[in-house]
């Protein structure tokens, strides 16, 4: 888990620096976050502190949700509500340990420029919010709910929720056991033929469901109306040499008569080539196109 906190030099919050971060955050790549130094009021020019991608990201500040651009980006929304006077108490403490200013000059501040700031910024930001956590961190009623929430949504490997053109097939205790199976050393090799092709056919069946259908009405053999679907005709596979060959099977097996291409590709070319071979039908442009690329990853 990672959090970050992104602030500019004088005034001003650097919202453009942080949602480059918080994009590169959630795409897997790791970012140099610039610090801020309370004491001098200025961003420190030669500090940085690195934030790797994490499963969790926190991201944290009190105008954090002002911007809509920023608040799209997140998958919760946590206000943290506590009393004014806590606010101000724990304020004193801070800042008079932590960023060696005097109690007059810390009230003052807090009379000036952060109570108005919070009554006129803060405060109305609360209606963005998902949760609101009364009593801020004593509230553990309220974090354990999010903290089961979470580690709910992460063992749902909820992808959707950053790829919305991700179908996620929901486990069931058949699939939990042919995945067994076929990572078993011990399996043979005709077994482990057997229980992958039935994997594949899984998948391309669940595939074949998300195509664009037209409801289609007939008459039964007893002559009643039925109210049906025509499946999609402008149909093809492609299939990535060599592993989406092992696809091709369970493809056809689901659509009588439908073309299949291929293409090869180099994944890493260092010329940055990667298609290497293509045999397309010829209308492929006209065609709702499944690719056939099965992932295989062995368990460390």
């Amino acid at each position: 888990m990672n959090s970050i906190s992104l602030l500019s030099s004088g005034n001003a919050f650097d919202t453009e620096q942080m949602l480059e971060c918080v994009q590169k955050l959630k795409c897997g790549q790791s970012v140099q976050v610039p610090i801020y130094d309370f004491k001098i009021h200025r961003r420190c020019s030669d500090t940085f502190r690195q934030v790797n991608a994490s499963d969790v990201i926190i991201l944290e500040g009190i105008l954090v949700f002002h911007d809509q651009r920023v608040r799209n980006l997140m998958n919760m929304k946590i206000f943290v509500d506590t009393d004014a006077d806590v606010r101000l108490a724990r304020r004193i403490g801070r800042d008079t340990v932590e960023r060696g200013r005097d109690i007059d000059s810390v009230l003052e501040q807090y009379a000036k420029f952060v109570k108005p700031a919070f009554d006129d910024f803060v405060l109305p930001s609360k209606k963005y919010a998902d949760v609101i956590i009364p009593r801020g961190g004593d509230n553990h009623v309220a974090i354990d709910l999010i903290v089961q929430h979470i580690r709910t949504k992460l063992g749902q490997h909820d992808l959707c929720k950053i790829y919305p053109n991700v179908y996620v097939i929901q486990s069931t205790f058949q699939i939990r056991g042919m995945h067994t199976l076929i990572r078993d050393r011990e399996i043979s090799k005709h077994d482990f033929v057997f229980y992958s092709d039935r994997l594949i056919r899984l998948v391309v069946e669940h595939g074949l469901g998300h195509l664009p259908f037209i409801e289609k009405q007939l008459i039964t053999p007893p002559g009643s109306v039925y109210t049906g679907v025509d499946f999609c005709k402008k149909l093809c596979g492609v299939s990535i040499v060599r592993s989406g060959e092992s696809m091709e099977n369970a493809l056809r097996a689901f659509c009588k008569g439908i073309k299949i291409g291929n293409i090869l590709i180099h994944r890493d070319a260092d010329d940055g080539k990667q298609l290497i071979y293509e045999k397309l039908p010829k209308d492929i442009s006209e065609r709702h196109v499944l690719l056939l690329d099965p992932v295989l990853a062995k368990d460390k």
